[in-house]
Protein backbone atom coordinates (compact mmCIF):
# COMPACT_ATOMS: atom_id res chain seq x y z
CA UNK A 1 0.00 0.00 0.00
CA UNK A 2 1.45 3.70 -0.68
CA UNK A 3 0.24 6.55 1.12
CA UNK A 4 1.06 10.34 1.12
CA UNK A 5 1.10 11.61 4.09
CA UNK A 6 0.63 15.64 4.59
CA UNK A 7 0.63 17.57 7.65
CA UNK A 8 0.25 21.43 9.00
CA UNK A 9 -1.21 22.86 5.73
CA UNK A 10 -1.84 26.41 7.55
CA UNK A 11 -4.15 27.55 5.16
CA UNK A 12 -1.30 27.80 2.62
CA UNK A 13 -3.12 27.02 -0.27
CA UNK A 14 -0.63 27.66 -3.03
CA UNK A 15 1.93 25.46 -1.00
CA UNK A 16 -1.09 22.43 -1.13
CA UNK A 17 -2.20 23.08 -4.79
CA UNK A 18 1.45 22.13 -5.80
CA UNK A 19 1.99 19.71 -3.20
CA UNK A 20 -1.08 17.91 -4.52
CA UNK A 21 -0.21 18.07 -8.20
CA UNK A 22 2.43 15.86 -7.06
CA UNK A 23 0.13 13.38 -5.25
CA UNK A 24 -1.71 13.46 -7.91
CA UNK A 25 0.89 11.77 -9.96
CA UNK A 26 2.37 9.78 -7.83
CA UNK A 27 -1.68 8.09 -7.47
CA UNK A 28 -1.14 6.69 -4.29
CA UNK A 29 -3.66 4.12 -2.19
CA UNK A 30 -4.69 6.75 0.11
CA UNK A 31 -3.79 10.43 1.44
CA UNK A 32 -3.17 10.92 5.44
CA UNK A 33 -3.51 14.37 6.31
CA UNK A 34 -2.25 14.84 9.90
CA UNK A 35 -4.09 18.27 11.35
CA UNK A 36 -3.71 21.80 11.31
CA UNK A 37 -5.57 22.38 7.85
CA UNK A 38 -6.81 25.70 7.82
CA UNK A 39 -5.27 28.53 10.31
CA UNK A 40 -3.74 30.72 8.38
CA UNK A 41 -3.85 32.78 5.21
CA UNK A 42 -6.67 30.97 3.19
CA UNK A 43 -8.77 29.16 5.83
CA UNK A 44 -12.21 28.84 3.83
CA UNK A 45 -10.18 27.84 0.47
CA UNK A 46 -7.88 25.25 1.75
CA UNK A 47 -11.28 23.55 3.44
CA UNK A 48 -12.79 23.69 0.13
CA UNK A 49 -9.92 22.10 -1.87
CA UNK A 50 -9.64 19.47 1.18
CA UNK A 51 -13.31 18.74 0.72
CA UNK A 52 -13.45 17.79 -2.26
CA UNK A 53 -10.35 14.91 -2.42
CA UNK A 54 -11.40 11.26 -2.55
CA UNK A 55 -9.57 8.77 -0.69
CA UNK A 56 -8.16 10.80 1.98
CA UNK A 57 -8.22 10.62 5.75
CA UNK A 58 -7.61 13.49 8.28
CA UNK A 59 -6.36 13.34 11.73
CA UNK A 60 -7.44 16.24 14.20
CA UNK A 61 -4.64 18.81 15.33
CA UNK A 62 -4.95 21.40 17.70
CA UNK A 63 -5.22 23.99 15.76
CA UNK A 64 -8.25 22.76 13.71
CA UNK A 65 -9.55 22.44 17.74
CA UNK A 66 -8.90 26.29 18.53
CA UNK A 67 -10.34 26.93 14.68
CA UNK A 68 -13.53 25.24 15.49
CA UNK A 69 -13.68 26.77 19.65
CA UNK A 70 -13.14 29.86 17.67
CA UNK A 71 -16.43 29.44 15.32
CA UNK A 72 -18.41 28.19 18.35
CA UNK A 73 -17.32 31.19 20.32
CA UNK A 74 -16.02 29.00 22.97
CA UNK A 75 -12.75 28.34 24.88
CA UNK A 76 -9.91 26.80 23.09
CA UNK A 77 -7.77 24.50 23.57
CA UNK A 78 -4.72 25.08 25.72
CA UNK A 79 -2.62 25.52 22.75
CA UNK A 80 -5.28 26.94 19.81
CA UNK A 81 -2.52 26.93 17.31
CA UNK A 82 -2.68 30.42 15.26
CA UNK A 83 -5.16 32.75 13.38
CA UNK A 84 -7.62 31.01 15.47
CA UNK A 85 -10.49 34.01 15.47
CA UNK A 86 -9.83 35.54 12.01
CA UNK A 87 -10.22 32.31 10.10
CA UNK A 88 -13.30 31.26 12.05
CA UNK A 89 -14.64 34.42 10.21
CA UNK A 90 -13.76 33.48 7.24
CA UNK A 91 -15.20 29.52 7.08
CA UNK A 92 -18.87 28.49 6.56
CA UNK A 93 -20.77 25.95 9.16
CA UNK A 94 -20.26 23.41 6.51
CA UNK A 95 -16.43 24.35 6.72
CA UNK A 96 -16.77 23.98 10.85
CA UNK A 97 -18.38 20.49 10.50
CA UNK A 98 -15.91 19.28 8.19
CA UNK A 99 -13.22 20.04 10.63
CA UNK A 100 -15.37 18.89 13.34
CA UNK A 101 -15.39 15.07 11.76
CA UNK A 102 -11.69 14.67 11.75
CA UNK A 103 -10.37 11.72 13.81
CA UNK A 104 -8.24 11.49 16.90
CA UNK A 105 -5.85 9.43 14.71
CA UNK A 106 -5.84 6.75 12.03
CA UNK A 107 -4.77 3.07 12.10
CA UNK A 108 -3.55 1.88 8.69
CA UNK A 109 -1.79 -1.65 7.86
CA UNK A 110 0.28 -0.53 5.03
CA UNK A 111 1.44 -4.09 3.88
CA UNK A 112 4.77 -5.26 3.43
CA UNK A 113 7.59 -3.07 4.52
CA UNK A 114 5.23 -0.63 6.71
CA UNK A 115 3.21 -3.06 8.92
CA UNK A 116 0.91 -1.42 11.00
CA UNK A 117 0.72 2.79 10.77
CA UNK A 118 -0.39 4.96 13.29
CA UNK A 119 -1.16 8.79 11.96
CA UNK A 120 -1.90 11.36 14.33
CA UNK A 121 -0.72 15.14 14.95
CA UNK A 122 1.20 15.50 18.20
CA UNK A 123 1.56 12.13 19.88
CA UNK A 124 -0.96 8.51 19.84
CA UNK A 125 -2.48 10.32 23.06
CA UNK A 126 -2.38 14.09 22.44
CA UNK A 127 -2.59 16.48 19.53
CA UNK A 128 -0.34 19.33 21.61
CA UNK A 129 2.38 16.81 22.42
CA UNK A 130 5.74 17.06 20.51
CA UNK A 131 7.70 15.12 18.64
CA UNK A 132 11.14 15.99 17.29
CA UNK A 133 14.04 14.19 16.02
CA UNK A 134 15.73 15.19 19.36
CA UNK A 135 12.58 14.37 22.09
CA UNK A 136 14.09 11.33 24.00
CA UNK A 137 13.50 7.44 23.64
CA UNK A 138 11.84 7.43 27.18
CA UNK A 139 9.49 9.84 26.38
CA UNK A 140 8.37 8.96 23.03
CA UNK A 141 8.03 5.45 24.64
CA UNK A 142 5.86 6.81 27.49
CA UNK A 143 3.62 8.49 24.32
CA UNK A 144 2.95 5.16 22.50
CA UNK A 145 2.80 2.66 25.46
CA UNK A 146 0.10 -0.23 24.92
CA UNK A 147 0.21 0.37 21.08
CA UNK A 148 0.89 -2.38 18.95
CA UNK A 149 1.86 -0.56 15.85
CA UNK A 150 5.07 -0.78 13.63
CA UNK A 151 5.02 3.06 12.20
CA UNK A 152 4.09 6.44 14.06
CA UNK A 153 3.39 9.38 11.54
CA UNK A 154 3.12 12.42 13.26
CA UNK A 155 3.04 16.06 13.05
CA UNK A 156 2.50 19.38 14.98
CA UNK A 157 6.43 20.26 15.08
CA UNK A 158 6.65 21.10 10.88
CA UNK A 159 9.97 19.07 10.09
CA UNK A 160 11.11 16.39 8.53
CA UNK A 161 12.62 13.37 10.69
CA UNK A 162 12.47 9.81 10.49
CA UNK A 163 14.00 7.89 13.18
CA UNK A 164 14.01 4.03 15.10
CA UNK A 165 12.44 4.27 18.74
CA UNK A 166 13.44 0.55 19.72
CA UNK A 167 11.07 -1.54 17.55
CA UNK A 168 9.03 1.43 16.22
CA UNK A 169 9.50 3.69 13.60
CA UNK A 170 8.78 7.47 14.12
CA UNK A 171 8.11 9.76 11.24
CA UNK A 172 7.38 13.45 10.74
CA UNK A 173 6.58 14.03 6.82
CA UNK A 174 7.40 17.73 7.78
CA UNK A 175 4.82 20.84 7.32
CA UNK A 176 2.94 21.50 3.54
CA UNK A 177 2.33 25.32 4.66
CA UNK A 178 4.50 26.31 7.19
CA UNK A 179 7.62 24.64 7.70
CA UNK A 180 11.14 25.21 9.55
CA UNK A 181 14.23 24.86 8.34
CA UNK A 182 13.97 25.50 4.69
CA UNK A 183 11.45 26.80 2.40
CA UNK A 184 8.95 24.67 0.38
CA UNK A 185 6.23 22.05 1.10
CA UNK A 186 7.23 19.17 2.77
CA UNK A 187 5.33 15.58 2.83
CA UNK A 188 6.13 12.25 2.78
CA UNK A 189 5.38 8.85 0.20
CA UNK A 190 4.99 5.47 2.83
CA UNK A 191 5.38 2.38 1.55
CA UNK A 192 7.21 -0.16 0.93
CA UNK A 193 9.28 2.43 2.73
CA UNK A 194 9.32 5.80 3.34
CA UNK A 195 10.33 8.80 1.54
CA UNK A 196 10.66 12.65 2.55
CA UNK A 197 9.62 14.81 -0.25
CA UNK A 198 10.10 18.53 -0.57
CA UNK A 199 7.73 20.19 -3.25
CA UNK A 200 9.02 23.72 -4.75
CA UNK A 201 6.56 26.39 -5.68
CA UNK A 202 6.49 29.69 -6.71
CA UNK A 203 6.87 31.44 -3.45
CA UNK A 204 6.96 35.01 -4.93
CA UNK A 205 3.72 34.50 -6.61
CA UNK A 206 2.38 32.65 -3.06
CA UNK A 207 3.72 35.77 -1.17
CA UNK A 208 1.61 38.06 -3.62
CA UNK A 209 -1.38 36.15 -3.16
CA UNK A 210 -1.13 36.15 0.50
CA UNK A 211 -0.62 39.98 0.48
CA UNK A 212 -3.30 40.81 -1.58
CA UNK A 213 -5.73 39.38 1.59
CA UNK A 214 -7.58 41.75 3.60
CA UNK A 215 -5.90 39.56 6.70
CA UNK A 216 -3.53 41.74 8.96
CA UNK A 217 -1.18 39.07 9.73
CA UNK A 218 -0.77 38.55 5.44
CA UNK A 219 2.91 40.67 5.36
CA UNK A 220 4.14 38.61 8.29
CA UNK A 221 2.96 35.19 6.77
CA UNK A 222 3.96 36.20 3.17
CA UNK A 223 7.57 37.03 4.97
CA UNK A 224 8.26 34.91 7.33
CA UNK A 225 6.86 31.52 6.81
CA UNK A 226 6.46 31.60 2.51
CA UNK A 227 9.41 33.55 1.64
CA UNK A 228 11.85 32.71 4.33
CA UNK A 229 10.91 30.54 7.11
CA UNK A 230 12.16 30.20 10.94
CA UNK A 231 15.83 28.21 11.00
CA UNK A 232 15.91 24.62 12.42
CA UNK A 233 17.59 26.20 15.64
CA UNK A 234 14.69 28.43 16.05
CA UNK A 235 12.56 25.69 15.75
CA UNK A 236 14.17 23.50 17.97
CA UNK A 237 14.69 25.77 20.38
CA UNK A 238 10.54 26.40 20.59
CA UNK A 239 10.36 23.03 20.24
CA UNK A 240 12.53 22.02 23.14
CA UNK A 241 11.06 24.74 25.30
CA UNK A 242 7.29 23.65 24.31
CA UNK A 243 8.47 19.80 25.36
CA UNK A 244 9.66 21.20 28.87
CA UNK A 245 6.51 22.51 29.89
CA UNK A 246 4.69 19.62 28.82
CA UNK A 247 4.08 17.12 31.65
CA UNK A 248 4.42 12.90 30.64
Amino acid sequence: MRIAALADIHGNLPALEAVLEEVRREAPDLVVVCGDVASGPMPAETVRLLRGLTEVRFVSGNADRGLIAAFDHEEGPEWPGPFGEWCSRQISREDRDFLSAFEATVLVDGGDGLGRVLFCHGSPRSDVEAITAETPAERIRAFTAGLDVDVVVCGHTHMQFDRPVGRLRVVNPGSVGMPYGEPGAFWAMLGPDVEMRRTAYDREAAAARIRSLDWPAAEEFARGNVLTVPTAEMAMAFMREMEAKQDL
